[in-house]
């Protein structure tokens, strides 16, 4: 398999891509803000310096992932995040994850990055076993948070308890 098309997304794909974003929240037990997390989405999409979301299929209907970019000094400057991955229901167990992660590492190498950083739930052990074969190793980290509750909406943390 060569891998599905893939295309950035477009403010008309916003529609699609919530549909897509909601199904992945509630398969990993995020709280999905229809109004946060669309605001954020138009945000990035106006913003292609900070990242892209990328449709994947010739429909834009196998899934999606997001890169997003970022900055450390223990990375050497910047890093790309790859902030979300979905593959439809329908379209898994065809190899379509592995070759969305290539497309992913082939992306933001024409950013200019060597370093290409996820994260994954605890409770996702299938993606975590794709990401390893991928690979992306564990950093032996624990990803830690702090919500400012002053920042009101905007800062309030999208995972369940």
């Amino acid at each position: 398999m060569n891998g599905p098309a893939a295309r950035p997304a477009e403010p008309s794909d916003l529609p699609a891509l919530l549909a897509m974003m909601r199904a992945f929240y509630d398969e990993e037990g995020l709280v999905f803000d229809a109004v946060r997390i669309a605001g954020a989405a138009r945000a990035l999409l106006d913003a292609p310096d900070t990242g892209t979301v990328l449709l994947l299929g010739d429909a834009a209907d196998l899934g999606y992932l997001v890169l997003t970019r970022g900055f450390s000094l223990e990375q050497g400057g910047g890093f790309a995040l790859l902030d979300e991955l979905f593959i439809a229901p329908h379209a898994r167990c065809r190899g379509l994850g592995a070759a969305a992660l290539e497309i992913a590492k082939r992306h933001v190498r024409t950013w200019g990055v060597r370093t290409l950083r996820l994260e994954v739930h605890r409770r996702n052990p299938r993606a975590r076993v794709l990401y390893l074969r991928s690979g992306f190793h564990d950093d032996q980290r624990d990803l830690l948070t702090l919500v400012d509750d002053a920042a009101g909406d905007a800062g309030r943390h999208p995972a369940r308890p």
